[in-house]
């Protein structure tokens, strides 16, 4: 094993992994997460910081690691992310240097994201909670009336996209006693055409990921083959819709209500009616949220580094041609 490194970290570390790290190199944490206000670094902060600290490796997970930090003599950048859209993959690999990722690290937390905004979402928590809390509880219905769901045990749950999230979501809506059907032409397990997945589920859920292949996949024709009444859930990323669709397709009545937990910009514009729907449930991108999903990617990360350091090719390796086969 190489002698001790430097391994810089802006992204939130904890658990056995970060044990581990410690153990092999000199940690110097410093996660965004503890900055208030937030803190993000752009290409030139973030390649000062890494000569300051004498860092030979990178952790970072929201920072851009772009530019002037991939012309430091790093041994590896790891981002904590299943996909490392923060790092300049081609210029580092152009520099020979290993960039990990750590895919699957918030499945757990994204699958239990979906599960609670399918209830909430199907009961009406919110709409109910608000109705309790601004005293307008009785009026010309009760709230028995005005809160009436279907149950959804029976029903069926439609997943596009069947990966590591999908899969998370899938054995968890089989345990509440919902039939599972899933659209994804990468994944055999998964047997329906998309066009036939959205006229025979009684909800939808997006996990696939986002690219040129998957923009706006559910547009309007897409929306008007849903079931009436159905629901909407993306816990995975807005461009996979077409926002204008949605909204039509909900202020019509055609769909009975969405959740959605991001959006490009991360928040919707001033004003935007879907802002004004009691039928929509909005959350600021919080699908990762969980601390166990940091001790994932830690243990992730960190398993890496140890075979970095003893030349064995990374299992989590982002750009795989700059290890000799």
């Amino acid at each position: 094993m190489n002698p001790r490194p430097t391994i810089l970290s802006t992204a939130p570390l904890r658990g056995p992994g970060l044990d581990k790290l410690r153990e092999i190199g000199n940690v110097i944490l410093d996660p965004w997460t503890e900055q208030i206000p937030f803190r993000v670094l752009g290409p030139d902060d973030l390649a000062e910081l890494v000569i300051q600290t004498k860092a030979q490796i990178l952790i970072c997970e929201a920072d851009f690691c772009f530019g002037a930090v991939l012309e430091l003599p790093l041994m590896a950048v790891a981002a904590t992310r299943g996909d490392p859209t923060n790092v300049d993959l081609t210029a580092a690999t152009n520099q020979g240097i290993p960039v990990l990722c750590t895919p699957g690290r918030n499945a757990d937390s994204v699958a239990e994201l979906t599960v609670a905004l399918m209830f909430a979402l199907n009961r009406r928590v919110l709409p109910a909670d608000q109705e309790l809390r601004q005293g307008r509880v009785f009026g010309d219905t009760l709230p028995y009336q005005r809160h009436r769901a279907p149950l959804l045990a029976g029903r069926t749950i439609g997943l596009v996209g069947l990966g590591a999230v999908g899969k998370a979501v899938k054995w968890r809506m089989e345990a509440l006693g919902l039939r599972v059907i899933a659209s994804d032409p990468f994944v055999e397990a998964a047997e329906w055409e998309l066009e036939d997945l959205l006229a025979e589920a009684d909800i939808v859920s997006m996990h696939t990921t986002a690219g040129p292949q998957t923009a706006h996949m559910m547009n309007h024709e897409r929306f008007a083959l849903m079931k009436p009444g159905s629901l909407y859930i993306n816990t995975a990323r807005a461009g996979l819709h077409d926002l204008d669709a949605l909204t039509q397709v909900l202020e019509n009545g055609h769909l009975r209500g969405a959740a959605l937990d991001h959006f490009d910009g991360e928040m919707l514009p001033e004003g935007h009616p879907l802002l004004k729907r009691d039928n929509v449930i909005l959350t600021p991108h919080i699908g990762g949220a969980c601390e166990d999903t940091e001790l994932r990617h830690t243990q992730m990360i960190a398993d890496d580094i140890v075979r970095i350091l003893n030349q064995e090719r990374p299992k989590h390796l982002a750009n795989p041609e700059v290890w000799p086969v």
